[in-house]
């Protein structure tokens, strides 16, 4: 293993057990920084934050995560090394190394700490599964994606499909999911 590589090497901890975080793809990083963009722009002069990638949040004694994107709208929970408490919105850009623990562990992880509003994001799919919890529970409350433009659609299929995904914590944010996913193949 190259040095530079160990170097970029991140890490979470889960359960108590360290897990080592595989370097994002070229397209991960892109959607990723498209989204804390947004994220930025919108909330610029409100009083929640947008923290992208290499942030941590300290949620257990034994669990830490580097989530991919948040906001965070209580300034006491940012500390000078990382978030310590519960974000408001976390997302989470899947990839095949990550998958299992965004869709499993760390989801659990995210609903029994009251973090409002979860995003799974697949970047092979273009899709974001928006979760929102209510009664102590994460409901899946819509799948966006971006109509694929190399199929034929039947009349009324084009329709399904969901470009402008909603940010729940505020009544008027919209973000359009090309924006998000640019021109990732």
């Amino acid at each position: 293993m190259s040095e530079a590589y160990q170097e970029n090497l991140r890490e979470e901890m889960l359960d108590g057990r360290i897990v080592a975080m595989a370097p994002p793809t070229i397209w991960h990083h892109e959607i990723s920084f498209h989204l804390a963009l947004a994220f930025k722009e919108f909330l610029r002069g409100k009083p929640c934050k947008a923290f992208s990638d290499g942030v941590a949040v300290y949620l257990t004694e034994k669990d830490y995560v580097i989530p991919d994107v948040m906001i965070v709208c209580n300034p006491n929970i940012i500390g000078s090394n990382g978030i310590h408490g519960a974000p408001n919105l976390i997302v989470e850009i899947l990839s095949p190394g990550t998958q299992k623990n965004d869709r499993g562990y760390k989801k659990e992880l995210y609903e029994k700490n009251g973090i409002e509003e979860y995003w799974i994001i697949s970047p092979t799919e273009k899709t974001i599964e928006v979760y929102l919890l209510k009664n102590g529970k994460y409901w899946l409350d819509e799948v966006y994606q971006i109509c694929p433009e190399n199929i034929i659609l039947l009349p009324g299929e084009k329709e399904k499909y969901k470009d402008t995904v909603k940010v729940s914590l505020y009544e008027n944010f919209y973000i359009p999911l090309e924006q998000i996913f640019g021109n990732n193949p």
